[in-house]
C-alpha cells in the first residue's frame, strides 16, 4: 500500500517514520501516511511564519479562487473522499458523503465571504473638534494559525479551519487527528492545485504528544482548536496570552413539550442521538420530555430507535456505525453499566460487539450519574421527565456544558423563551440540537468553548480591527 505524503510548505514531504490507519468496523489497513520529523515541523512553522506579509496581501480574487477551486475539487473527487471517511472514521457512508457536501459549502461560503470581506467607512465629524476626519477600519490577520482537529468530522472541520483563514490571508498549520488524518492529507493534496504561496498551509500529522510544541511556538499566534474540555483547556492555560478559540464537548439536550409534533419529534431523537454513533457535540444525549406527553412520546421513541440499521459503515443501509476505536467503544459500555447499577433502566440497546455499541435509551439515570453529567459521544441517550417548561428548561441548563438545544414546540413564546433563558452557543426550536447550517456563527458557553466558527465568525476570529484616520477631508 502506498504511504501518502504529508504537505510541508504546500509540498509533498516525507518523514522518517510510518503510520498506519485502520478501520473501526473490520480492523483492515485503510492506509499508511508518513510522519514528519521535528526538523521537518520547524521548516513548516519557519515557512508560515515567513509568508505572513506575502499572504496578507494576497489580492480578494486570488484567494477567493483557490477556494473555488477546493469547493470544485472536492466535488469532483465526493465519492472517493466520502469512502475515504468511511473507511478511516468508521462513518456510514450515508453520512460520509454528507461531510464531504458540507465541506464544498464551507469552501464555497468562504469564497463569497472573501469577495464580501471589506473594511467599514465611519465619518468622524460628529464633532466639531474632529472636521474634516474620517476612520477607515480594516481587519487584519493575527499571523499563522495552529489549527488541531478532531477524528469525528475529518474533513468538514478541518474545511472550518482552513477556509476562514486562507480567506483573511492568514497562513495555517493543520495537526490533525492522529486516528484520521487521511481526509485532511487529500484536501492539502487539493490545495497544493491552487496559485496560493508557498509556506500559506502545512498539513502535520505528528502524534498528539507533539503538538504542545506548536501550541506553545510564538511564531503561531492564533490557536483554533476543537476537542476535549480538559485538552482545550489545558492549551488555553498554557498559552495565555495567545488568541485561542475553543469548540468543545457538550450533552446537548432535546426538550419535548407537550405541544410538540410527537411522530416528528422521536424520528429525529432516534436518529441524531445515533448519528455518527453519537460521535459528534451535539448529538442528542439527554432528552428532556414535558410530563403529559412523556409516555406517549416514548411509545414512539422506542421502535424509531430500534428500526435504526446498525452495521457495516460501507453499506448503504447503515445508519449507525461503529465508534472510532474499540477503546472508545469499551468505555461508553462502562458508562451504560454504571448509570444502570445507580438505578437507570435500560429502555433499548446497553450492548457492544467489538466498536459497535448497540443505540441505546436508558431512564431513571441518576442527575450525578457519568452519563448524566458528561459527554458520552457514543450512540446513547437518557430520557428524562420535567413537570412544566420552567423544569425543562432548568433541567437543560443544570450542565457544565452549554453548546446547542432543541426545542420541540409550536410556540413561539416558548421558543422565545428557549432562546432567552437557555445557557447555551444556539437554540435549534422544532428540531434536534445536532442541526448546524455551515455558514451559521457555532460554539458555545461554559465548557463547552470559546469563540465561534461558521465561516465569517471565525473570519473575524482570526483577525483584529485595524483604524486608520484621514484628516483634512471636505467632507
Amino acid at each position: 500500500m502506498d504511504v501518502r505524503t504529508f504537505w510541508l510548505a504546500g509540498h509533498p514531504a516525507t518523514g522518517d517514520t510510518e503510520l498506519t490507519v485502520t478501520n473501526p468496523h473490520d480492523g483492515r489497513e485503510v492506509g499508511r501516511y508518513s510522519v514528519p520529523t521535528e526538523v521537518q515541523v520547524e521548516e513548516a512553522v519557519a515557512a508560515a511564519h515567513g509568508v505572513v506579509r506575502q499572504a496578507a496581501a494576497l489580492p480578494v480574487h486570488v484567494r477567493a479562487e483557490a477556494l473555488a477551486h477546493v469547493a470544485r475539487r472536492l466535488a469532483e473527487r465526493a465519492d472517493e473522499i466520502g469512502r475515504l471517511i468511511s473507511a478511516e472514521n468508521g462513518k456510514p457512508i450515508f453520512w460520509a458523503r454528507g461531510e464531504v457536501g458540507r465541506a464544498v459549502a464551507t469552501f464555497r461560503f468562504a469564497a463569497e465571504e472573501t469577495r464580501r470581506w471589506s473594511g467599514d467607512v465611519q465619518r468622524l465629524d460628529t464633532e466639531p473638534a474632529a472636521a474634516g476626519r474620517l476612520a477607515y477600519v480594516s481587519r487584519v490577520p493575527h499571523g499563522p494559525v495552529l489549527a488541531i482537529t478532531p477524528f469525528n468530522f475529518p474533513l468538514n472541520l478541518v474545511a472550518h479551519k482552513v477556509a476562514p483563514a486562507i480567506a483573511v490571508g492568514a497562513p495555517i498549520i493543520v495537526k490533525p487527528a492522529p486516528a484520521t488524518p487521511l481526509s485532511a492529507l487529500v484536501l492539502g493534496e487539493i490545495l497544493a492545485e491552487t496559485d496560493l504561496p508557498a509556506g500559506m498551509f502545512s498539513v502535520l500529522p505528528v502524534e498528539n504528544e507533539r503538538a504542545a510544541g506548536l501550541v506553545e511556538d510564538p511564531r503561531l499566534p492564533i490557536v483554533s482548536f476543537t476537542g476535549s474540555a480538559p485538552v482545550g483547556y489545558a492549551i488555553s492555560d498554557r498559552v495565555p496570552r495567545k488568541h485561542v478559540t475553543l469548540e468543545l464537548g457538550g450533552n446537548a439536550a432535546a426538550v419535548v413539550l407537550a405541544d410538540a409534533d410527537l411522530d416528528w419529534a422521536a424520528a429525529r431523537v432516534a436518529l441524531f442521538s445515533n448519528y455518527q454513533a453519537g460521535q459528534s457535540c451535539i448529538a442528542v444525549q439527554r432528552v428532556i420530555v414535558e410530563q403529559p406527553v412523556y409516555d406517549a412520546f416514548v411509545e414512539r421513541l422506542l421502535p424509531a430507535v430500534d428500526a435504526l440499521v446498525t452495521g457495516d459503515p460501507a453499506d448503504e443501509k447503515t445508519q449507525v456505525g461503529p465508534l472510532v476505536s474499540v477503546d472508545a467503544a469499551e468505555r461508553v459500555e462502562r458508562w451504560i453499566k454504571e448509570a444502570v447499577a445507580a438505578g437507570g433502566r435500560l429502555l433499548a440497546g446497553g450492548t457492544r460487539e467489538g466498536a459497535t455499541v448497540a443505540p441505546t435509551v436508558l431512564t431513571d439515570v441518576p442527575a450525578d450519574a457519568t452519563l448524566s453529567c458528561e459527554e458520552v459521544f457514543g450512540p446513547v441517550m437518557i430520557l428524562q421527565r420535567a413537570a412544566s417548561i420552567d423544569e425543562a428548561y432548568a433541567m437543560v441548563n443544570d450542565s457544565k456544558y452549554g453548546l446547542q438545544a432543541g426545542v420541540f414546540t409550536r410556540s413561539l413564546d416558548a421558543a422565545f423563551r428557549a432562546n432567552r433563558e437557555l445557557e447555551v452557543g444556539g437554540v435549534i426550536i422544532g428540531d434536534v440540537p445536532s442541526y448546524r447550517a455551515d455558514q451559521m456563527p457555532y460554539g458555545g458557553v461554559k465548557d463547552s468553548g470559546v469563540g465561534r466558527e461558521g465561516v465569517q465568525s471565525a473570519m473575524r476570529d482570526y483577525t483584529y480591527e485595524k483604524v486608520m484616520v484621514l484628516t483634512g477631508l471636505m467632507l
